[in-house]
């Protein structure tokens, strides 16, 4: 009996300590998924390579005209404030970004449903998507500044184009393999067109077209810098080269850190959509 007590006792602290080894991991998870922890988490890093910007250009061991201290980059931003120019160069580029992404999200959407549902339009049109989708940004320049001169159209269509191949490829992949017991299941209740594409193939593929919309958003700010290099003269890529011109290191990082703020912000913002979106739909 004190063998078979001895072995319960064992059992009863096995249990337990794993239990408590499992409400340790929930609680570590619990912990990281608060919204504040999450902030605090996402801030350490930032924090972390400030601190090294600041050693190394105080110390002496980065010369400052090759790296400046993070107090002139905030000088130099206080400066274009003051002049009123800042807050222009980051209304002009939020603008044409938005717009780019908004106009090339919507045709990428459109046109991964013609491929992601139609056999006869994935033939026409993947291989020639494909192909198009390897040139470089660059490429484009030329040709949309002598369609389109260098008036806004050439640079928003440029930003269009690059929102576009992310929003396609991922939604027409999406489409493709949605599982086919679901389509089945609803055409065994006489779904048919549009109602089976609202109530079965879109709830399926949400995800997808949320991931897509961000690495499109993404790719909006990347080709924003390419755009505004078409004979631009305000937006922070017209501030990027402007400041290479005239040698102010200074005001390159700072059109270096607001483009990651900005980029940072509209993914965030994405991101409560893509929540809200999900809990509705799936």
């Amino acid at each position: 009996m004190s063998d078979i007590a001895e072995a319960v006792a064992l059992e009863g602290s096995r249990r337990a300590l794993e239990q408590s080894a499992g409400s340790g991991r929930s609680a570590g998870r619990n912990l990281w998924n608060r919204p504040g922890a999450r902030l605090l988490g996402g801030l350490l890093l930032p924090v972390v390579i400030l601190a090294a910007w600041q050693i190394a250009t105080t110390s002496g061991l980065v010369p400052t005209y090759r790296l400046p201290t993070p107090a002139s980059v905030f000088t130099a931003g206080v400066e274009l404030a003051e002049r009123g120019q800042l807050w222009t160069h980051i209304a002009i580029s939020v603008q044409r970004v938005l717009l780019g992404f908004a106009i090339g999200s919507l045709i990428g959407l459109a046109v991964a449903a013609v491929v992601g549902l139609s056999r006869l339009g994935d033939v026409l049109l993947s291989p020639t998507l494909a192909a198009l989708r390897a040139v470089p940004s660059l490429a484009w320049v030329p040709l949309l500044i002598l369609w389109m001169q260098i008036g806004e159209e050439s640079k928003v269509t440029l930003i269009a184009i690059g929102a576009f191949f992310p929003v396609y490829t991922t939604v027409a992949d999406a489409l493709r393999h949605v599982d086919p017991h679901l389509v089945e299941a609803g055409r065994s209740f006489s779904l048919r067109g549009w109602s089976l594409f609202r109530t079965v193939q879109l709830p399926a593929v949400v995800p997808s077209v949320m991931s897509g919309l961000r690495l499109a958003l993404a790719q909006s700010w990347l080709f924003l810098v390419a755009a505004e290099l078409i004979a631009s003269s305000m937006g922070l890529g017209f501030l990027l080269d402007d400041s290479q011109n005239n040698g102010r290191v200074d005001r390159i990082l700072l059109a270096i850190v607001l483009l990651a703020l900005l980029g940072t912000i509209t993914n965030a913002i994405l991101g409560f959509v893509e929540r809200h979106l999900l809990k509705r739909w799936t």
